[in-house]
């Protein structure tokens, strides 16, 4: 494999030489090649790609970051930092977008399988990767950042092979018409209609999220390995304003608060004081001790109408914020409901996060980043998803690259 960072007009010969000399794949990381329909650009890639035909060299980019590979040792790019090893695959268009992602994730543990910047997708594109990364078996996860799609069968077909085998995430740049001409002027990228693209995501069973912020959070969820199986969440808070800020946001983003049952409400009223909430969110009161936070948790992750328990803290002055969560942790040890927490403040709360993330404990700054988080797992989506929607959906796809002409026929 070369990487080749050389001015544009050097690139279609050097691509000829390197495939003389038996090369079979360049990461071209040069710019210049087309981005916002520049003809002579236009005419360096086609060469580029005529030079590479005759040896079956396949292409990375141009205009792209580069290949990160951390399980093979391979950083074949400019990021700044090599990620640690993990089961994400991170598949983007822009090179900023990597690099942000990397940084955010380095800072919490969070390691990668690839992280592969595709650029101008000259030759290798979404649906070559999504093919190669739904059959490989370091990779548990892919998360997707595209501005436009260049070949829209192969990419259906890729895709919806990927995310049945596993969760797919993607977030879709140039939604609105604005956005759509900086993708073009950014990568060269026609970004067509969202409309489109949304359906077709739906279609091919991938989860879309609107901002990079969601696209973290989804990357911080996958990473602990919990799997949710439903929309019906159960709070529990030591704070009773935080707990109906959660609810709120559940309710914006289309889940549930889980009914609890008799049994658990009475379980419930033999360990927490009289003045305790008596309902989903459940306020455990602001003196929570780490006893008092693991007895409920206890009985919580036993309701059966719940499935998943989300725990908040606030920090105060007569409780520890580190015990409550080292007895979280200890209680989580007997049980498998999906748990998701929320330490609220800075400095009070780091230690507690940092044992979140050595136990593999989806761990969020704020309540509705952790709904949020929730609501965006795929089995919640796909469960909470509208039943013609998941059956009625179907597109046509003409003989085209670009979605931008694909017809959306629902019958």
């Amino acid at each position: 494999m070369a990487i080749i960072a050389t001015p544009p007009e050097s690139v279609p010969g050097l691509i000829k030489e390197l495939g003389e000399r038996g090369c079979r794949a360049a990461v071209v990381i040069t710019a210049g090649f087309g981005e916002g329909e520049q003809a002579d650009g236009k005419a360096l890639q086609q060469a580029m790609l005529e030079a590479a035909r005759p040896y079956l060299m396949r292409i990375v980019g141009p205009n792209c970051l580069g290949i990160l590979a951390p399980h093979k040792g391979i950083n074949a790019s400019f990021a700044h930092l090599t990620p640690l090893k993990g089961d994400i695959a991170f598949v983007t268009q822009s090179g900023a977008v990597a690099t942000s992602i990397l940084d955010w994730a380095s800072a919490r543990g969070i390691g990668f399988s690839y992280i592969i910047s595709l650029g101008a997708m000259s030759d290798v594109d979404f649906g070559d990767v999504l093919d190669f990364l739904a059959l490989d078996p370091k990779t548990h996860s892919i998360l997707l950042y595209v501005e436009a799609i260049s070949d829209a069968r192969k990419f259906l077909s890729a895709a919806r092979m990927a995310s049945r085998n596993k969760p797919v995430v993607v977030v879709k740049a140039g939604r609105s018409d604005e956005g759509a001409k900086a993708a073009l002027s950014h990568t060269g990228a026609l970004a067509g209609s969202d409309a489109i693209y949304d359906a077709a995501f739906r279609r091919a069973g991938m989860l879309r999220v609107k901002t990079l912020d969601e696209l973290f959070q989804a990357a911080g969820t996958l990473a602990t390995g919990i799997r949710v199986q439903g929309d019906r969440l159960a709070i529990l808070t030591n704070g009773g304003g935080v707990g109906v800020l959660a609810v709120d946001e559940l309710i914006d983003v289309g889940g549930h608060l889980a009914e609890l049952s008799e049994a658990t409400l009475a379980r419930l009223n033999a360990v927490l004081p009289k003045a305790w909430s008596h309902a989903n969110p459940v306020d455990i009161l602001g003196d929570a001790s780490g006893q008092r936070y693991a007895e409920a948790v206890n009985v919580l992750l036993d309701e059966r109408g719940a499935d998943a328990l989300f725990v908040i803290n606030c920090p105060v002055a007569v409780t520890d914020s580190l015990e409550a969560a080292q007895a979280l942790i200890t209680t989580l040890e007997k049980h498998r409901l999906p748990v998701l927490t929320c330490w609220l403040g800075e400095g009070a709360p780091a230690e507690a996060r940092r044992l979140f993330a050595e136990k593999r404990i989806p761990s969020y700054g704020t309540p509705e980043q952790a709904v949020r988080a929730f609501c965006t797992s795929p089995a919640t989506v796909a469960i909470s998803e509208p039943l013609w929607r998941r059956q009625r959906l179907f597109l046509i796809l003409l003989p085209s690259t670009r979605l931008a002409r694909t017809r959306l026929l629902i019958v």
